[in-house]
């Protein structure tokens, strides 16, 4: 199986529809891009076998909330834990935990991104 088939599976297993719809999303203008992130970060980082699916989705929930303007990846992030069982109880915890490290500001964005999708 080639990169780009490994990381194609593991990114329809994640991130189900949201994830398909962001490579969509660049086939035309950014074709490339899509293919790397499948590859790289689907296809070589996701599949190592040292974390678990759920613990690399709350690692990535957490360093987008860290890193900011973020958002629009957040929600797809959002999106993937909740498809791989990650309960909106846990993700709110997860960003509450990161409060005294990243403060009320970048937590409250996250907040209120995954309210956009809870609320549905």
């Amino acid at each position: 199986m080639t990169r780009y088939e490994k990381g194609l599976q593991q990114l329809k297993a994640i991130d189900g529809k949201a994830g398909e719809n962001v490579i969509t999303s660049l086939e035309n203008i950014a074709p490339d891009l899509g293919k790397y992130i499948i590859e790289f970060a689907f296809g070589d980082i996701y599949t190592r076998k040292e974390l678990s699916i759920a613990e690399r989705e709350i690692i990535t929930l957490s360093s987008l909330l860290t890193a900011g303007g973020c958002e629009a990846q957040l929600k797809v992030h959002i999106q993937s834990a909740l498809h791989i069982g990650i309960s909106p109880q846990k993700i709110i915890e997860i960003f509450m935990q990161c409060i005294p490290y990243t403060g009320f500001p970048k937590v409250l964005n996250a907040v209120f991104t995954a309210q956009q999708l809870f609320c549905k």
